[in-house]
């Protein structure tokens, strides 16, 4: 079965589209129980990525699409005023954290994205390869109106999908709810969910849009 994994991820939205479409979705992710966990065509795995390793079953040839999300908590440039009391180990950890991502995207062999928002990794690494808001997409989901700069680094083949807006929204400014969250335990998963107008954008520039293409 066609295979599409999402790194770093507690949530399934943007591996949602491919699973509608019938693929099986790979999840890791430490908030996920311990261990390996099937329920129907999607996978969750509670593991530490520096540690992890793909499942013997996984067949990286099946492998269709791969999505990462590694935390950038010491990373986001909107926290620089913390930086310096964060000391090296915690900037260490989350530049290896991000590498971890890179490698197993690049090891796969198939087109992904690595998310983050504006970050120090452009100094580390290398700048984005693209960037958006998710208002972007408000085409393929309307509740996604609101500011939220995001970078991505990507290779493999991926596709970035062209701006699609609501045409009923035009004139009307995105909001900041991101931005406005009041603190609470849940705002940090808030702040990092990724917009479902993306995942479904994503979906077809990088599977609907290249299956079509093959058949013309």
């Amino acid at each position: 079965m066609r295979t599409v994994l999402a790194l770093y991820s507690k949530s399934d939205t943007i591996v949602r589209p491919w699973i509608d479409a019938g693929f099986h979705a790979v999840l890791v992710d430490l908030q996920h129980p311990e261990g390996e966990h099937t329920e129907g065509n999607v996978t969750r795995i509670g593991a530490d990525m520096t540690e992890w390793f793909p499942p013997k079953w996984l067949v990286k040839s099946d492998v269709a699409f791969v999505a990462a999300f590694p935390p950038c908590d010491h990373l986001a440039v909107s926290g620089a005023r913390w930086f310096a009391g964060k000391g090296l180990g915690k900037l260490a950890h989350s530049v290896k954290l991000f590498e971890r991502a890179a490698y197993w995207c690049e090891w796969l062999e198939a087109p992904y994205f690595i998310e983050n928002p504006v970050s120090t990794i452009s100094s580390y690494w290398r700048k984005p390869d693209h960037t958006f808001h998710p208002w972007h997409f408000t085409r393929f989901f309307e509740g996604d109106h609101y500011t939220k700069k995001t970078c991505l680094w990507t290779g493999n083949g991926f596709v970035m999908p062209d701006m699609a807006t609501a045409p009923e929204l035009d004139g009307t400014a995105p909001d900041n709810r991101i931005h406005a969250a009041p603190p609470s335990d849940e705002r940090s998963d808030f702040r990092s969910a990724t917009p479902a107008g993306f995942s479904r954008a994503v979906f077809k520039a990088n599977w609907t849009d290249k299956v079509a293409a093959r058949a013309a």
